[in-house]
């Protein structure tokens, strides 16, 4: 049964700290940041960093250093801490800083940015000079310069991705990724003499750029910064009001996957208002409301690891994706 006939029947103290993942898989509202000391000096200072790399985060990868208030939002750091903890780690004293939730999305609120939601975690695979993957700790200053500005990482586990399938965009590896890590966002990288290749996965769509470097610290703290701009550049454009267009969605096979589809609209913060214009063969059309522009919410979607695509051009939408399976 094809889709549009189905959709005419839906309608009607110190411990040991043990690895950076448990930052990563945990709370977004929750930071690892590194101290010199236990004084109360130290612990307000990390406080502040630790609320801009949130801030950041519950933004959708925007930058709010420039908006005002923001400088007295860090200011008044400890007053939205819910949690604290000292920690030893293998570099030295950190402390971990949980905000409670709802005071930072307001705080978002207030200094006026209109959000995209929480991005997810960049998944990892990068190479040393020697083919294998470089693990957690090999990676560490890719994930400190990444996290520095709000963007999390992910490290593959006991059964990692095939690099090439995935920097080709093989549908099957991408459902994957999706799948097992959560996410749309994969960056590969390929360590060699002086230098390394790189290339950032983004909803199926590939950017490539080389850095070159006098050590592989260097290289790697290079990436997670460049990492950082790219994704700002491709995923945090936010309208100054509401945009209206048209999003093609293709793939889809069933009842269940239109619902789906559009429960996780509707669940996006940046969507105000989503209508069904009309469906052919597997896919359909759909009008979308939103705080983003249309082409940047389809960026946005196919790197949240929602099994969603960017796709081929479609008459009459402005935006287009794919439902992957």
């Amino acid at each position: 049964m094809r889709l549009s006939r189905l959709l005419i029947v839906t309608l009607l103290l110190f411990v040991a700290w043990p690895a950076a993942h448990a930052q990563v898989a945990g709370s977004p509202y929750a930071v690892v940041v590194p101290v010199a000391d236990t004084s109360d000096a130290q612990r307000d200072q990390a406080f502040a960093t630790a609320l801009g790399q949130v801030l950041t985060r519950v933004a959708g990868g925007q930058d709010l250093r420039g908006n005002a208030g923001y400088g007295e939002a860090l200011g008044n750091a400890a007053s939205m801490v819910q949690k604290f903890q000292y920690q030893r780690a293998a570099t030295g004293l950190v402390l971990e800083v949980e905000f409670e939730p709802g005071t930072v999305r307001r705080l978002v609120t207030k200094l006026g940015v209109q959000s995209a939601g929480i991005r997810p975690p960049v998944l990892l695979l990068v190479q040393g000079s020697d083919g294998r993957l470089l693990d957690q700790p090999a990676l560490a200053s890719l994930a400190a310069a990444a996290a520095a500005r709000g963007t999390n990482v992910a490290y593959p586990d006991g059964n990692p991705p095939d690099p090439a399938k995935v920097a080709a965009a093989d549908p099957a590896a991408l459902v994957a990724v999706n799948r097992q890590y959560h996410t749309g966002l994969v960056l590969l990288g390929k360590l060699h003499d002086g230098g390394a290749d790189w290339t950032l996965v983004s909803g199926g769509q590939a950017q490539h750029w080389s850095d070159q470097g006098a050590d592989a610290q260097t290289l790697l703290g290079d990436a997670g910064n460049g990492l950082v701009d790219r994704l700002g550049k491709q995923l945090n454009v936010i309208g100054a009001g509401p945009s209206e267009g048209k999003l093609w969605v293709s793939g889809l096979q069933s009842a269940m996957d239109y619902a789906s589809l559009v429960a996780i609209l509707q669940d996006d913060p940046s969507v105000k208002q989503v209508q069904t214009l009309g469906a052919q063969n597997d896919g359909v059309l759909l009008y979308v409301k939103a705080s983003a522009p249309i082409s940047a919410l389809a960026a946005n979607l196919a790197a949240g690891g929602h099994l969603l695509l960017q796709g081929e051009p479609h008459p009459g939408a402005d935006a287009n994706l794919r439902w992957l399976r």
